[in-house]
This record gives C-alpha cells, structure tokens and sequence, in this order.
C-alpha cells in the first residue's frame, strides 16, 4: 500500500493470502500520481543546476560550500560548524577546500558586500561587492602543494550574502552536473608519502656516511670533529686543506648537499615557506616526484658550495689573502656538516616521537639558523686573524662580502 504523507511517499507492504488479489484498482491509479508528484519535487533542482553559476551562469556546480562554514570558537580553541542562532553575527567563516580531488575545476565566490579573501590563514585578495571571483585549482595546487587548503572569507556578518562553490566550465558537448546539498560528505582517507620518503632517504644519508666513515677515516673524523672546528689553530700540512677539491673533499661536499636538500623538503612538508614559490624543482607529491626532487635539489647545493669557493677565490686575491681561502672554505664546510646533520637527526627525532599536527612556526627555523651563522662569522673572524697578519677593517670587510652579503641576497629572494 502506498499513502502520501505530507511531501514523503510511505511505502508499505502487506502480505496476503494465496486465495486472495493483492491489488486493487485505486492502488494502481494512485502511482502515476506518486510519481508526478516526486517529478515535481525534483525538476527545480535539476533546472537550477542546468542554468549554471558564477559569471555569466558560465560553469556547472560541481559542490556547493553553503553546509560546510566553520567559525572559530575561543572557548574550545578549535573550529566548529556554523551554526545560523549562535554565529550570526559573525565576520569570518571558513572551510575546508579539497584541492587534489578538485582539480581541473574552479572555486567561484560571490559576495554581496566588500570583503577579503584569506588561504591559510594568508591574505591573497579583496572581495568585490556583487562579483564573482573565479580561482583556477590547478593554479592553488601548483602554488601550495597541498591536498587540502583553509579558505576563510572575512566581511559582512553570517553566511546568507556569501556564496562559494566548485564549478565546472560549460562546454557545448556536456552535460549539467548536479550539485549535491547533503551535508555529510565520505572521502577516502588520504595516505602521504612523505612518511615513507624520509625514512629512506635519511637512510640513504646514514649508508652515505658510513661509507665515508669506513673508507675515509681519517676525512670523516677531522669533518665531524667539534673539538678542531673550534680550534683556531690549524695545521698546514693538513691534505684536506691544501686541496680543497680532491675526490675526498668533493665526497663530503656531495655528503653535505644530501642532508641539504633532505631538510628544504622536510621543512617544506610542514609549511614552512623556504621560497615563496614553494615550488622549487617540485613536480608533485608521487614518491617518484620527491625521490627525482631530492637528488635535482642535491645538485644545485652542490653547485653552490663549489661557487662558494670560487667566490673565495676571486676576493682572497682582491685582498691577498690567496693562503687562507683554502682554510675559509674547510672551515665553512666542516662547520655545515655539523651543523646541519644535527639539524637532520634533530628533525627527524621530533617528527617521529612529538606529536606535532599541522604546520610548524617558522621561528622554529630562524632563530637556531641565525645563530649558526652569526656563530660561523665569529669562528671565521677569529681563526683567520690569528693565521693572516691583516688589518681588522680588511678582514671585517672580506668577511662581510663573502659571508654576510650572500645570506643577505638569498634571504631576500627567499622571502
């Protein structure tokens, strides 16, 4: 038997004897009925969805954000779902945007009074009255490299003047798609590489040293050895300083030049932006992608420790000190090596016991980074004074163009 309740069908099944009909005639008529009125129900939504949205009703709605706004709740500290009694009056809403699952489409956002756009957590544009703003995904994915981003708008009190949504370009030979409006949404549960590519490049980096260390003994103590890195007082007869670019030597560099580029992509993972490109040699997050991104970033830092000592080269002999760029050039590499492999060890230790969630504060980075080259200078200034008869000011000056003018320049176009 079916009844019309309100605007829902009940449908209810009655079993009957054998010797008896099941259905009767008013029953059969009742159904064209019933689906007349679902018809009814439905052919508003399918004819919205088929004028399209955004400029000009130009792209399909693929999601619909109205059921997905969060708000910030300081007495939990968290955020929580938007609720129209309680959070009316609220400026800044936000959610959750899905941009590995979303790409090849659009976010279009609409709002009737001026406000600003925020990606996490970032100011990135202002909101137009009565415009639609169309963001390509692709270009987000390119730019952040992330899965899912925190999109926040930040104006006129509630959600009612605010829409957002996924769209899709209408193109002659498609068909609509039609939005969902349930507020729950399944997705699967997404499996980073990253983990998994850490741990095996770092052990890549322990075989790297334990060659070095059963091959190169005596290399490998006099490299990682804290005790003579802090000694101003240098032997000359020491190989490893006389020939700066021997297979030896250029085996630590390279050495050095996999732990740099294993700590760009670890921090890189937790949000800390290096570049603000954040897209250096990154093709993707496959683990092939990283695996091919780790060695290219391997071998630009390689390059650049040998432009160093080029660099040192050209201006020694503009102050003649041609007999200390050799012991400069040691010092900054053993110094490096130091510093940075217990920054790999340091790093991968928190991330595998502290149960850090999310990105990490920047300062994290700065303040130890900072330290070590201010700390460098010193050591630097103090070791070449005591080896070269020069005057302080020429030594001052040598020291900042070669050391202090290079971090100057590549902060600046990191940041």
């Amino acid at each position: 038997m079916i009844r019309l309740k309100g605007r829902k069908a009940v449908v209810t099944m009655k079993l009957f004897p054998s010797n008896t009909q099941p259905f009767s005639l008013s029953a059969v008529l009742r159904v064209p009925a019933l689906f007349s009125l679902l018809l009814a129900l439905t052919l508003p939504a399918v004819r919205s969805s088929a004028q399209g949205i955004g400029p000009d009703q130009q792209f399909f709605p693929v999601h619909d954000f109205r059921n997905d706004w969060m708000v910030y709740d300081a007495a939990y500290k968290t955020y929580i779902p938007y609720i129209d009694e309680l959070h009316e009056s609220v400026t800044s809403v936000s959610f959750f945007l899905d941009v590995e699952s979303n790409r090849r489409y659009s976010l279009l956002i609409s709002t009737r009074q001026d406000g600003y756009l925020f990606i996490d957590a970032a100011l990135r544009r202002k909101l137009p009255a009565d415009t639609w703003q169309v963001i390509n995904l692709d270009s987000l994915y390119r730019v952040y490299r992330k899965p899912e981003l925190f999109i926040t708008l930040y104006g006129s009190p509630g959600v009612e003047d605010k829409m957002v949504y996924v769209g899709h370009r209408k193109t002659a030979a498609q068909k609509a798609v039609v939005t969902t409006s349930s507020p729950l949404t399944i997705l699967p549960r997404r499996l980073s590489v990253y983990p998994d590519f850490f741990t095996l490049v770092l052990l890549f980096i322990v075989a790297v040293n334990a060659f070095l260390f059963n091959f190169h003994h005596r290399a490998f103590l006099r490299f990682f050895s804290l005790t003579d890195l802090l000694s101003v007082n240098t032997r000359d007869e020491l190989f490893m300083i006389n020939r700066p670019v021997s297979r030896v030597n250029l085996l630590f560099v390279l050495n050095l030049s996999f732990i740099i580029a294993y700590l760009y992509l670890f921090i890189q993972s937790k949000n800390i932006d290096i570049f603000s490109s954040r897209a250096l040699f990154l093709k993707g997050q496959g683990f092939g992608d990283l695996i091919t991104t780790f060695f290219e970033l391997s071998g630009l830092a390689f390059l650049m420790l040998l432009s160093k000592y080029v660099f040192l080269l050209a201006i020694g002999g503009l102050y003649k000190l041609e007999e200390i760029v050799n012991l400069h050039f040691f010092k900054v590499i053993q110094s490096s090596l130091l510093f940075f492999s217990a920054g790999a060890v340091g790093v991968a230790t928190i991330a595998a016991n502290a149960a850090i969630t999310g990105a990490w504060q920047s300062t994290w980075l700065l303040i130890p980074l900072v330290g070590f080259y201010v700390g460098r200078l010193a050591l630097l200034y103090a070791v070449i004074a005591n080896r070269a008869a020069i005057k302080n000011l020429y030594l001052f000056s040598y020291l900042c163009i070669v050391e202090l003018i290079p971090l100057i320049i590549g902060i600046r176009f990191a940041l």
